[in-house]
């Protein structure tokens, strides 16, 4: 019988996110991929190098909260030694907003939002920030394992806009129209779905996945489940 890989999931951070029941979506996908799935509620085991160097998956969804040092330069260390990195929304692209290693690993960081409506229309309920928006594959997506065979498509959630470096292989964007209550005068077009290899492990992020109806749309669960298979060791 083949030996499991295995999978460490962190979870926790901002509530809004769902951080337990989103990755409960997909930790039955793990363990029927043959993965032996273990669980922790902080970054605290990125610290202990001996437990990382035998995990292959890390699937993190900690949105914003804060990391130790060394628990950043462990987790750095895992994944250019060969442990893959992965996750969703707020809980990669918008983890340890303080930590430079962390922001340069994942490649990218969420800045903004845009609401559904001008401010004095706003209920103040995460809503305000649900609009329609398109994400449009690009042409190295056609032939990627993560998401061939997925056409562009729409959802009405949280439209992040990221900060970026060009060392992503960037698999679909998404574009922030203009509003005529915002301060920016063109629309700015973002990665939606990125790559990126670090040393040996491979990093892969999605954008959306705001709340757990996200997740189960049909072209965002197969691209996270493929996004976690694709970035294990």
């Amino acid at each position: 019988m083949a030996e499991l890989r295995r999978a460490l999931v962190v979870r926790g951070g901002w509530e809004g996110h769902q951080p337990v029941e989103a990755t409960d979506l997909f930790i039955p996908h793990l363990e029927a991929s043959g993965f032996a799935v273990e669980v922790e509620g902080s970054p605290a085991a990125y610290a202990d190098a001996g437990r990382m160097a035998g995990v292959d998956l890390v699937v993190q969804c900690m949105t914003m909260s804060t990391i130790e040092p060394d628990e950043a330069s462990g987790l750095v260390a895992a994944v250019a030694a060969g442990t893959g990195l992965a996750g969703w929304h707020g809980g990669i692209a918008d983890s340890y907003r303080a930590s430079v290693d962390y922001l340069q690993l994942v490649g990218g960081q969420f800045a903004h939002h845009a609401a559904r409506c001008a401010p004095d229309e706003r209920s103040g309920e995460q809503s305000d920030n649900y609009v329609r928006h398109r994400v449009t594959m690009t042409p190295a997506a056609a032939d990627h394992p993560i998401t061939a065979g997925i056409d562009d498509f729409d959802l009405e959630t949280e439209q992040y806009w990221v900060f970026t470096d060009d060392y992503n292989d960037v698999l679909a964007t998404t574009t922030t129209a203009v509003r005529e209550w915002a301060p920016w005068r063109r629309p700015v077009t973002c990665p939606a779905v990125w790559t990126r290899r670090w040393g040996a492990g491979r990093v892969f992020v999605a954008t959306p996945g705001h709340r757990v109806e996200v997740l189960e749309q049909p072209q965002v669960r197969t691209i996270v489940e493929r996004g976690l298979l694709w970035a294990a060791r």
